[in-house]
């Protein structure tokens, strides 16, 4: 397979990327300010908020990491190997995280979006979780098919 075939993925990639490091750059500091603003008495808000959503940007960096290095799996025609499923199972398990960091800290957007009157922040909130979670599946999905692929791609070089 050509180098330059999975050049608009990876581009894909960095185009993800670079608005969400924006958003972390520029945005997620004033939702924990708003946090502070919004719930007072709870003095920890503002860290807790930053907590989740900074800690699902970790994740979701290496993630994106783990693309590249599918993507270059391809690029070199190993696409059915090992090194394949391992990206994939690191994938479903960022994923995951981000999943699980969103539904704990779903109270938090919960008080939030009660205090300021804005279900908006509850819709996001739900949208973040339900798209890592369908990721979380179709990478899982993905992972046992290649498995079987690689496993079948064996069994017919070893009858051969």
């Amino acid at each position: 397979m050509k180098r330059g075939s999975t050049l608009f993925l990876r581009l894909a990639v960095i185009l993800i990327g670079i608005p969400i490091l924006a958003l972390c750059i520029f945005v997620v500091p004033e939702i924990g300010k708003l946090a502070a603003r919004l719930v007072p008495d709870f003095a920890f808000m503002e860290f807790l908020v930053l907590l989740v959503m900074y800690g699902a940007a970790l994740p979701f960096y290496f993630a994106l990491y783990q693309a590249f290095i599918l993507l270059g799996l391809i690029d070199k025609n190993t696409a059915f190997s090992a090194n394949s499923v391992t990206a994939l199972k690191k994938i479903k398990s960022c994923a995951a995280a981000i999943t699980l960091l969103y539904v704990a800290g779903s109270p938090l957007f919960y008080l939030m979006a009660d205090r300021d009157d804005a279900p908006g922040i509850l819709a996001i909130c739900f949208f973040i979780i339900f798209a890592s979670a369908v990721i979380t599946v179709f990478a899982a999905v993905l992972e046992r098919l290649l498995q079987e692929a690689i496993e079948m791609k064996n069994e017919n070089d070893l009858t051969v």
